[in-house]
């Protein structure tokens, strides 16, 4: 006579069907906190640089419209002559302005004010651009 014999695994109890404990998810959640506190004030120094340089880069339409305009008039624009962006983060001006000269300035506004040194952009007639260091 022969006998089969099953193979019947042992049932697992319900404690060990719970999945993660308490413990386990506190050490996640420690791991996703550390990563958000060493990595957020890098994304938003990112953020700001990359605002600086849109600002910096509507300077340098402005300049080309100010080039432009004096083209065709014995001098530079003033302000209402030309078509100034409008920017949630910063706000352009022309100052300065005469026949041979001008300044552009981009001035901080909203959350771009956290920039720091950079807060004033400026770029005359002649390419100089202050703080060079923002640039």
């Amino acid at each position: 006579m022969t006998s089969s014999i099953t193979n019947i695994a042992p049932q697992k109890s319900p404690q060990h069907l719970k999945g993660m404990t308490m413990v386990e998810l506190m050490i996640v959640l420690a791991i996703i906190g550390l990563l958000i506190i060493l990595v957020y004030p890098s994304y938003r120094q990112h953020v700001m640089e990359s605002r600086r340089a849109d600002g910096a880069t509507q300077l340098l339409r402005i300049k080309m419209q100010q080039e432009s305009y004096r083209l065709n008039h014995i001098g530079y624009a003033e302000a209402s002559d030309l078509s100034l962006p409008v920017n949630e983060y910063y706000d352009f001006s022309v100052v300065g302005v005469s026949a041979t000269t001008y300044t552009l300035v981009a001035i901080a506004k909203g959350s771009q004010t956290d920039d720091g040194a950079c807060l004033t952009l400026a770029l005359d007639q002649s390419m100089n651009k202050t703080p060079s260091t923002c640039w």
